[in-house]
């Protein structure tokens, strides 16, 4: 008897699917919901019997939809072709990060501890690629193993290296360090690349456990680094799309430089408001303006944003390849933009005296800094002013000329300043943890050289604008929270446990202590740092703490902001070069049309409450699902890292450039890391970091205490620490590798009280005998007087020496120098 087929649940986000496809079918949630209920795994005939997709184009698409649930990693397929809910099967799910050394880890997306990659296991990996894993077992070290089960996507398209013919055989060696595998050329792939060379080469053939990846080279760079080729081999080394697609091109020809009448429609009029931006005095891209007025005891303060959303169509040719980019890439002296320039640093730039769309989050803000109400609404601006943050700072400070200048905007910078001190009592209060860490400018000279590197100095004008954006990012999260929008919120969660044990650890070897137990709150390291900030290492102790919290990435879940002390934040401030923000923007956007807005009476909240449940809200016809905002979370955490580890390939090189010619020159330095195979030091008022390799540190054993983040002389008990202030010479300078070597000069570093061995005949443990003072005043009159016999005999020595016109006995000095060789080194202070 065939068993009754029960009628498939109904799909909550059937509108949804219809408005996105043409023919829609079962939802991804319905999808697995399916599978989940089902107990076991399913064939894809029985997901088809199951959601009742008979007809033929329906069950095509079905197919479609596994295989893209697959390669997302929400589906796995077992050996029987059926399919399973990866959280039903045991499986994790994440992005490889790859070690230069060849082992590496799988980062996993629910933000579960790290799965160690042996050496083994990465053979068939490539940095950054997607996989699943199961895990294997748990290694030596106590950490989480794993073996992967299949790769959800491959990273890896294209090589930038050193091309090298060696007996015939070609192959490229990776300028990116996490690309551990050398990419084999056959000769029919080789083009006309000559030995030496830099070249491009695309992947033909993806790495295996049997096999190495294979390429074919599709471009030749040059046969060294010239100046300005260090971005274009991170551009390349890294993927970074930087080349507009024609199909783009074709979608941003039509846009003028102004903004057009039939754009300005429908919205709030605030051009005779006296917005200003104010921004570095190099930057090019103006996103966000500001205004600030009393209103009796409080403060309005309205956060005027450019309105990206108005000219990037959801799944447009512009949508999809901002989503490849992720973010704006800010190089040394060059820019990669996440929009065409005609957007970037035209209509959606916040130019002084032009008309501009934007997204405006108006806050009253009470005299203690909390905001008591928020509205958003579509705005038409014109800002009154471009300034810069030593200009506002210059003008805080008193500068007549510059007051004189933008007298009209003064008033209104200086209400700004007033908020901005009781926004920041209040962030001080909340305990946002605040490190003291020096940002850096390149400031090059002819021929793209460097000619001084310069720190970043924050002033008031710096803090007052960050004040200012960290309530709207705060106030777009609640607003988004409290109508059960699909968005993607910024998220910092609290650092793991294995990390407080280490730092724990190290603040008792100095007698302080982290409170807060096993969930410390951001106040509780605040607390500590301002303990800490007048001692002589507060500088190591601030980077053992800094280096305990995690990254902060974007999530579909709203986990809070550790580092800041929130419980709602989200990015909404800079959409022109964040993808992040832009999706805030549009959910914002979408509720403000729906008629929606967070309203503060009771029956509000219960009529919100009741739409959720009947699924009437406006999420409900919000183009993104979770599990959209899921994937787009991902992909924008990974192009973030991507971008950093960009950026910090070329600063290495300009940097090792700018090293070139002090090699064989004296640096002071700091101890910014200390490993088991050496210090890296960053050399004072130059701002570049190298290594002092261990086998480098002279005449003693080191050893390595990583509870300490300390190296130690075993017999000399000298000590170097983090933090610790050092004298180097630069040695040798390597541009390919991008690495500085220093080499430590003598005398430097910290010298430990030394561990003295036991005397003869005295045992570990046995108290020594209390000697009276009578006694022990008895014994130095003794050795004074065989001290001075010693003298006496020594005279008479020398006296006879001198009559014969000998030297003086050299058996004894010899006999002498063998004496002190057996004593144990006394401990220098």
């Amino acid at each position: 008897m065939s068993k009754k087929r029960s009628k498939p649940a109904r799909d909550p986000h059937a509108e949804r699917e219809a408005r996105k496809y043409d023919n829609p079918i079962a939802s991804r949630e319905l999808i697995l919901e399916t599978l989940a209920a089902a107990g076991e795994p399913m064939t894809w005939e029985q997901v088809a019997e199951a959601l009742d997709l008979l007809e033929e184009d329906q069950t095509i698409a079905l197919t479609r939809r596994l295989r893209a649930m697959e390669r997302d990693g929400q589906v796995v397929r077992n050996r029987r072709h059926a399919y399973g809910p990866l959280d039903k099967m045991d499986l994790v799910r994440g992005r490889i990060q790859a070690h230069p050394d060849g082992f590496g880890f799988l980062v996993p997306d629910d933000g579960s501890d790290d799965l160690f990659m042996s050496a083994r296991e990465m053979r068939a990996l490539m940095h950054r690629d997607r996989v699943v894993a199961h895990v294997s077992g748990i290694d030596r070290r106590g950490r989480r193993e794993g073996a992967v089960v299949e790769v959800l996507e491959r990273n890896t398209h294209q090589v930038v290296g050193r091309f090298q013919l060696d007996n015939g055989l070609a192959f490229v060696i990776p300028d990116n360090k996490r690309i551990v595998h050398d990419i084999v050329v056959s000769p029919e792939n080789m083009g006309a690349a000559e030995h030496g060379q830099i070249v491009l080469v695309e992947l033909v053939q993806q790495p295996s456990r049997r096999r190495q990846p294979m390429g074919r080279v599709i471009e030749t760079l040059g046969d060294h680094m010239a100046p300005g080729m260090e971005i274009d081999i991170a551009l390349r080394s890294h993927e970074l799309p930087h080349d507009w697609p024609e199909e783009v091109d074709d979608e941003i020809a039509s846009l003028k430089a102004e903004v057009p009448e039939s754009a300005k429609q429908g919205r709030e009029d605030i051009r005779d408001l006296p917005l200003v931006t104010i921004d570095g005095a190099d930057a090019r891209d103006f996103d966000d303006a500001v205004f600030c007025e009393p209103q009796g005891k409080d403060w309005r303060l309205l956060v005027a944003i450019a309105d990206v959303s108005h000219y990037v169509a959801v799944d447009s040719a512009l949508d999809n390849e901002a989503i490849e980019r992720g973010n704006s890439v800010y190089f040394p002296g060059r820019v990669i933009p996440m929009l065409p320039e005609v957007l970037s640093n035209g209509l959606c730039s916040i130019n002084p005296k032009v008309d501009r769309l934007c997204m405006v989050c108006e806050m009253i803000v009470g005299s203690g800094g909390k905001v008591k109400s928020h509205r958003f609404f579509e705005g038409l601006m014109r800002s009154h002013a471009r300034l810069t943050y030593d200009q506002v700072a210059a003008m805080l400070d008193g500068d007549k000329a510059l007051c004189e200048e933008y007298a009209a905007q003064l008033p209104h910078l200086q209400n700004l300043h007033k908020l901005y001190r009781a926004f920041d009592r209040r962030r001080k209060r909340r305990g946002a943890i605040e490190f003291e860490t020096t940002e850096t400018s390149i400031v090059f000279g002819e021929g793209k050289k460097i000619d001084c590197i310069v720190p970043l100095v924050r002033n008031d004008a710096h803090k007052m604008i960050e004040e200012c954006m960290i309530a709207a990012n705060v106030e777009a999260a609640k607003f988004l929270a409290a109508n059960d929008m699909p968005t993607l919120y910024r998220i910092h969660e609290p650092p793991k446990e294995e990390k407080l044990t280490d730092l724990r650890a190290f603040l008792s070897e100095l007698g302080l202590n982290l409170p807060g137990g096993d969930t410390p709150e951001a106040q509780n390291y605040s607390k500590l740092l301002a303990e800490v900030r007048e001692r002589p290492d507060a500088h190591l102790i601030q980077t053992v703490m800094l280096r305990s919290l995690k990254q902060a990435v974007y999530s579909p879940e709203n986990k809070g902001h550790f580092g800041l002390s929130l419980e709602e934040y989200a990015h909404f401030t800079s959409p022109i070069r964040r993808y992040p923000d832009l999706l805030v923007h549009r959910a914002i956007r979408h509720v403000l049309r729906a008629g929606g807005g967070e309203k503060k009476s009771g029956m509000a909240r219960v009529t919100r409450a009741l739409k959720k449940l009947v699924g009437s809200g406006p999420a409900k016809t919000f183009h993104y699902s979770t599990a959209d905002m899921q994937k787009l979370g991902e992909n924008c955490s990974m192009t973030e890292r991507r971008a950093d580890e960009a950026t910090r390939d070329v600063t290495d090189w300009l940097k090792c450039e700018y090293m070139m010619d002090k090699v064989g020159e004296d640096f002071d330095g700091i101890v910014t890391s200390v490993l088991g195979f050496g210090l890296f030091v960053e050399l004072a008022d130059i701002y570049v970091e190298g290594l002092v390799h261990i086998t480098s540190l002279r005449n003693d054993y080191y050893h390595f205490d990583a509870a300490k983040h300390t190296l130690t002389g075993e017999h000399s008990r000298k000590s170097y620490q983090l933090g610790g202030r050092v004298r180097v010479k630069v040695v040798r300078v390597d541009l390919d590798d991008k690495k500085i070597d220093f080499e430590m000069l003598d005398d430097e570093g910290e010298s430990l009280p030394s561990e003295r061995p036991a005397r003869a005949g005295k045992k570990k443990g046995v108290k020594r005998s209390r000697i009276k003072p009578a006694e022990k005043a008895e014994k130095k009159t003794v050795k004074k007087k065989v001290a001075k016999k010693k003298v006496s005999k020594k005279k008479v020595v020398k006296k006879k020496a001198a009559a014969k016109n000998q030297p003086d006995d050299k058996q004894g000095t010899v006999k002498k120098k063998r004496r002190r060789r057996r004593k144990p080194k006394p401990s220098s202070e």
